[in-house]
């Protein structure tokens, strides 16, 4: 079995960094040309992660599983796989209203590497194991690896450690299964493996196109799915939104007043008696009661309006 760390290995067979005989000519045409061969190529992204949606689902068992026992959703990765990372983690709070820490973003190099690349970092298994340990987890939490060819030595360092201290741990990959084995990883590292195999890149290497594209559909798929089933989601409505600012009071607003089929300015009053979170406006204005009471029945709940005020309207 290869350690993630041996120096030089041979990754030729990994999809990731094989040339796409469709974008050959790239550089041939006019503008339009290699648009639509870029086109062209990214329409095989939704069906990669169609195909593993099996794999997606088990994951996400998993981890609504643990997030509804307090535990938290933390990626780890380097460079274009570490950004997206932190890119879903730092969206979940002001979408959501989730808690500060609950979904983590982790990028080798730390958060400067978010905008200057730190390509070295991503060799170091001990710096993912380092930057894992920093996080003191338990049982409960949920590491998710993203690494496109995967066989980046910095998640696996981290997927290693994560699995010693009895987390749920994953890897989402570009790259065909067999490909992981060939590469002789440590697999069972990995409590869960989801490959989304998008084929060779249109741009010879550059994994931020397809495989990027693919992981941040997964990311933000599983993002959602968790806060959904944490009682965030009400239909396909944002509910625990709070108004914050101009465009989000506008939103909240306008959610409550459909919801409580009140005026926009009957809204506005229901969410400033209620510290301007939607939801518990939303209860006060149905069910006519205060937000001492509203909050209660939502404890009660579990945060979730579907057992107490049935479909959304």
């Amino acid at each position: 079995m290869q350690t993630p760390g041996e120096p030089n290995p041979d990754r030729s067979h990994l999809s990731t960094e094989q040339r796409n005989p469709a974008t050959l000519g790239l550089d041939a045409g006019c503008v339009v040309d290699t648009l639509g061969l870029l086109h062209g190529a990214d329409a095989a992204v939704h069906g990669a992660v169609g195909r593993a949606m099996p794999a997606i689902a088990a994951l996400a068992d998993g981890l609504v599983l643990r997030m509804r026992r307090g535990g938290r959703l933390i990626y780890i990765g380097a460079g274009t796989s570490g950004r997206l990372g932190v890119l879903d983690a730092s969206e979940c709070p002001p979408t959501f209203q989730s808690e500060p820490g609950q979904v983590v973003g982790i990028i080798a190099g730390g958060d400067g590497a978010l905008r200057v690349s730190s390509e070295g970092k991503e060799d170091e298994v001990e710096g993912g194991a380092r930057d894992a340990g920093a996080l003191g987890l338990t049982a409960d939490d949920t590491v998710i690896g993203i690494a496109a060819g995967g066989t980046t030595p910095y998640v696996w360092g981290a997927l290693a450690y994560a699995k010693a201290q009895g987390a749920l741990t994953a890897l989402i990959c570009c790259v065909p299964h067999a490909a992981l084995e060939k590469s002789r990883l440590p697999l069972a590292d990995a409590a869960h493996l989801v490959c989304l195999e998008v084929g060779p890149e249109s741009l010879m290497g550059s994994t931020r196109m397809k495989s990027g594209t693919a992981t941040k559909m997964v990311l933000n798929m599983l993002s959602t799915c968790a806060m959904t089933h944490l009682g965030k989601v009400w239909g396909n409505l944002m509910v625990d939104l709070r108004a914050s600012n101009i465009k989000l009071r506008d939103r909240a607003a306008r959610l409550v007043a459909g919801q409580t089929g009140g005026t926009r300015e009957a809204a506005f009053a229901l969410l400033d008696a209620a510290g301007g979170n939607a939801k518990v406006a939303i209860v006060m204005g149905r069910l006519s009661v205060g937000r001492a009471e509203a909050d209660r029945l939502l404890a009660e709940h579990g945060g979730r309006l579907r057992p107490l005020l049935g479909e959304p309207r």
